[in-house]
């Protein structure tokens, strides 16, 4: 199976999941993707900035060091945010990063009006199947 096959039985599982993607934040490339609509490729590289900008911008090295040291754990190079979940007006946006590549974070997009806690379970479900695939 392939890395888009994997991403597209995902959104097809996710409750009213319109896009999937696989963003690598070392490269700032989105390496997968499936949308229900066409969008154009810059707008597809903006999500995969974004994502880094979410999981690594300096705010964030800032807390995930803050929180480090505030539990004797400056050594460690584990991060400290896994998922993030981002409601819009209209959409639920979630944002795993992947155990198994923690500079991979898998991203979902679905309509607001389903069920947040079905499409974040689904949304977890899906990640080994797609870190399989890489």
């Amino acid at each position: 199976m392939s890395l888009d096959k994997a991403i597209a039985d995902a959104v097809s599982t996710i409750p009213e999941c319109l896009a999937g993607g696989y963003v690598d934040m070392s490269t700032g490339m989105l390496l997968g993707v499936k949308t229900v609509d066409s969008h154009p490729q810059e707008v597809l590289d903006m999500v995969a900035a974004a994502t880094a900008d979410l999981f690594q911008g300096s705010n964030v090295i800032a807390i995930e060091n803050h929180f480090k040291k505030a539990r004797g754990n400056e050594k460690d190079t584990a991060h400290y945010f896994h998922e993030m979940l981002i409601m819009s007006e209209n959409l639920i946006h979630v944002f795993i990063r992947t155990k198994k590549y923690p500079d991979h974070v898998v991203t979902y997009v679905s309509r607001k009006s389903a069920n947040i806690g079905m499409v974040l379970a689904k949304a977890r479900a899906s990640i080994e199947n797609i870190t399989a695939q890489v």
